[in-house]
């Protein structure tokens, strides 16, 4: 199953780097090291029409959503949350919100991807970015409330609402990039097929209206064609728990990223007309199959130095951050990390430039963020499907790369996650009977200190393949404040090596 899925992905990110004009330029976050010369962009022209706003149409969509989601889980599922009725509405809403135990895929990957569902609704008929939140937070607030007989969730709310934002826009731009309405047969169901693929309420909205079908002289896209960057590699990985155990289990592991628009323009800027997101997926035994995601969009930016050769970029991001893993084996039985940052925003610099030969290029980035909701692996945990604890905080970036006759290249990054749990169980929670479903914490009152260090070193062939060795280092710090459990240190070692495809 892991590896049909990722030959699916795979072969939609060959096929939209392949379909697109690529403008390349560096890559934050050690996806790629070089700063290649920037060739001529040829844009064909095309008329954007904005879409006419639809708000009732958009909401019809997200409460239709919401009873086929609902309808799936109670009449083939079985699930036992969605056996509702008016009482479970009535107890859900003089209970309140609460905090969930579902497990770390569910509410830091799961919930965000269900928001970019309404979101993408939202956008399909005329909302803009921040109007198309409040769609995410309405049919998030739906469904908590109404269509499940558990009680509504806190976490969930946000980490839909806000989460649901950020993959929500990225899949809109990116479904916009397969959309050409001068297109016809097999091409043309292709197209369509792509854009459903990556924002499905939008092709619902595109169907619903006869877009799907409709000849146009024009593209018919929402946005003009950005510079594009989208790199693939593939890669042999080992994975080391150096912990009170050695543990140690290796696999292949796929890596896609892609950088979407020019960074450096930025006089008139527009949420995610610049952004760069990167997964990785596992094809190793007990590890999830998606590893790790890392989005960050340009919500504003502003050029504030340039001379020569060098620019200085300052804007305010977007961040979302997904480390997954499991169990490497039953030697050490424990999880290495996790940590994901469903909702974070802050703000960045980002530096670029080369020598006066041009043989050597640089570039550099700092973020700092606030993390208004984020969960960290928990030491201690009693319910089945929780293995984390919530919390707010903060998170920096650094990043540097260097790149010499673009042939080799080095790249240097470090991320800090510094992640809160004020509300802890009540009481002891390893009294006897005590009752985690209805105890109503983020987890383990604590703190979590979470560090990654990751270095590359790569080497191109051409302007297409490359070779690379890169180098991942978690370590995990957790202080807890109940007295029967002490505080924990991890580290965790990962080894890549990878042939990579550049588009």
């Amino acid at each position: 199953m892991k590896i049909k899925t990722l030959s699916i992905l795979c072969s939609f990110f060959i096929m939209l780097g392949s379909w697109q004009t690529v403008h390349a330029q560096s890559l934050p976050k050690h996806l790629n090291c070089f700063e290649p010369d920037k060739p001529d962009f040829y844009q064909s022209k095309d008329t954007i029409i904005p879409l006419k706003k639809k708000p009732w149409l958009a909401a019809g969509e997200v409460i239709g959503l919401n009873l086929g989601v609902w309808s799936f889980d109670r009449y083939i599922l079985h699930g036992d949350w969605a056996y509702i009725s008016g009482k479970t509405i009535k107890h859900n809403l003089e209970m309140g919100f609460y905090w969930d135990n579902d497990n770390f895929q569910t509410n830091l990957f799961n919930h965000p991807y269900h928001g970019s569902l309404y979101f993408g609704a939202a956008r399909a008929n005329g909302m803009n970015y921040w109007q198309s939140g409040c769609f995410s937070l309405g049919g998030s607030l739906m469904w908590e409330l109404f269509m499940e007989c558990e009680l509504p969730s806190k976490n969930d709310l946000v980490a839909t609402s806000i989460g649901g934002m950020a993959l929500g826009e990225t899949f809109f731009r990116l479904s916009d990039l397969f959309i050409d309405e001068r297109a016809t047969g097999w091409e043309r169901f292709g197209r369509e097929a792509l854009g459903v693929l990556f924002s499905p309420t939008r092709g619902l909205t595109r169907i619903i209206n006869g877009d799907a079908w409709h000849r146009s002289p024009y593209r018919g896209r929402q946005f003009s064609t950005p510079p594009l960057l989208f790199q693939t590699s593939v890669g042999w990985k080992v994975m080391e728990l150096r912990d009170n155990a050695f543990d140690e289990g290796m696999g292949l592991c796929v890596d896609l990223g892609m950088v979407y628009g020019d960074l450096y323009k930025s006089e008139d800027t527009k949420p995610y007309d610049y952004f760069t997101i990167r997964g990785s997926f596992n094809l190793q035994k007990n590890q999830p199959l998606i590893g790790q995601i890392n989005l960050i969009g340009r919500l504003w930016g502003k050029e504030i130095w340039e001379t020569n050769n060098n620019e200085l970029h300052w804007g305010i991001f977007q961040h979302y951050d997904y480390y997954d893993s499991d169990t490497i084996s039953d030697i050490s039985n424990k999880t290495p990390y996790e940590i994901g940052t469903p909702a974070c925003f802050g703000t960045g610099l980002i530096f670029k430039g080369m020598n006066s030969s041009q043989a050597l290029s640089y570039q550099a980035h700092a973020h700092a963020n606030a993390i208004i909701l984020g969960g960290s692996l928990s030491d201690y945990y009693f319910e089945d499907d929780r293995s984390y604890n919530w919390g707010s905080g903060y998170s920096i970036k650094l990043g540097c790369g260097l790149s010499y006759k673009k042939k080799f290249g080095a790249v240097l990054g470090f991320e800090h996650y510094h992640v809160y749990t004020w509300k802890g169980y009540p009481g002891d929670p390893t009294a006897e009977g005590y009752d985690f479903r209805t105890s109503d914490a983020q987890g383990n009152k604590s703190n979590t200190r979470f560090n990654i260090l990751n270095g590359l070193l790569e080497y191109r062939f051409n302007d297409n393949w490359s070779v690379s060795l890169s180098e991942y280092l978690f370590v995990r710090r957790t202080n807890y404040n109940f007295y029967k459990f002490p505080d924990v240190s991890s580290t965790t070692t990962e080894s890549r090596l990878a042939v990579g495809y550049k588009f």
